[in-house]
């Protein structure tokens, strides 16, 4: 499908402005502080009811792999490059991501209103992944206890909503208590009257790895339990894979869901062709959250990317449609931080 394209990461984001980064946060660090309070937020989370946010928050959670190379999202100015080219264009509504990722999204911020140009986190959706703790493959795996923004920091920072994650396994005891961190978390929000992105995943051990069971009967289940806890469900949105039969799954809750990408693919028809598939089955399915397929779709250009999902989310365009378009904007704009 690339056709001989290559995304050119250095052309986008070169290593000066990267390391411009670091300057800041040596000897100015009070200004992520400073735009956060400066930023203009939207009126209201989603405008037309759907939402496209970018999902950023994989090394916190030790994942650095990504198609085959195993380092490649551990390389910050890769990975920041990619965020920052499918979130500084505007038709894109958001991005999730935990501390350190946000703060660097405010710092570049910073450093283009210095050049004069316009700031691209004003009236996006930001998202503080609260994080699960459990790292893929420790002892302590299933102890998904939350290590990153807390309430109170998402609404000191005036973010615009919050991400967390739970996942179910029988055979587990720890995840009597990570259902637990999650309803305090979810108790803490409503507080601030901060929606809350809840992602429940039932799994199932292999191995060493733990996997998402696919089965809708399953993931049922899950959606059950995971609107239900905290004081007030008002604000729980779903973050949930798409599933066969997903039809089931879709009318197993009155809340909005958001379908997850998951590990990056080599083929993105495909992808294309599921998101379009999810968003036809009910109307509270509502967008998408997605992180590796946009950021690390192969040789791609991620934006190109981003702006097809974005098209199937917001205009309804077929998964052909989405993708004449990710052919006819790869590319573009490759001078919008320089």
């Amino acid at each position: 499908m690339n056709k001989g394209y290559e995304f050119r990461l250095e052309e986008f984001f070169p290593e000066g402005l990267f390391y411009q980064i670091n300057e800041l946060r040596v000897h100015k660090k009070d200004i992520i502080a400073e735009e956060a309070k400066a930023r203009k937020r939207r009126g209201e989370l989603a405008k037309d009811g759907k939402l496209t946010i970018l999902a950023a928050d994989h090394p916190a959670r030790g994942i650095t792999a990504s198609n085959g190379d195993p380092l490649i999202m551990g390389n910050r100015h890769q990975y920041l490059g990619r965020i920052l080219r499918v979130i500084t264009s505007e038709e894109f509504d958001g991005v999730m991501g935990t501390t350190d990722i946000l703060e660097d999204l405010f710092l570049v911020n910073y450093l283009l209103k210095e050049r004069g140009k316009k700031p691209f986190m004003d009236n996006k959706v930001l998202l503080g992944c609260m994080n699960r703790g459990g790292i893929s493959k420790t002892v302590f795996e299933m102890d998904d206890r939350y290590t990153s923004w807390t309430a109170e920091s998402i609404h000191q920072m005036r973010l615009d909503g919050a991400k967390l994650m739970f996942r179910l396994d029988p055979g587990s005891p720890e995840c009597g208590a990570t259902l637990d961190y999650t309803a305090h978390a979810i108790r803490q929000l409503n507080k601030y009257d901060t929606p809350a992105f809840v992602e429940c995943l039932p799994v199932e051990k292999v191995g060493d790895t733990y996997s998402v069971k696919k089965a809708p009967e399953a993931l049922i289940q899950a959606i059950g339990i995971a609107t239900a806890l905290g004081d007030s469900s008002r604000n729980i949105w779903l973050k949930i894979p798409y599933v066969e039969n997903f039809e089931m799954v879709a009318k197993s809750t009155t809340h909005p869901i958001l379908i997850l990408g998951g590990a990056a693919r080599e083929d993105l028809p495909p992808v294309l062709e599921e998101i379009s598939k999810a968003l036809k089955v009910g109307r509270n399915v509502r967008g998408v959250l997605l992180g590796r397929n946009v950021l690390f779709p192969s040789k791609e250009d991620p934006l190109a990317v981003a702006l097809a999902v974005n098209g199937i989310v917001h205009e309804s365009l077929s998964a052909k449609e989405a993708l004449d378009r990710l052919m006819g904007t790869r590319g573009k704009d490759m001078d919008r931080l320089t």
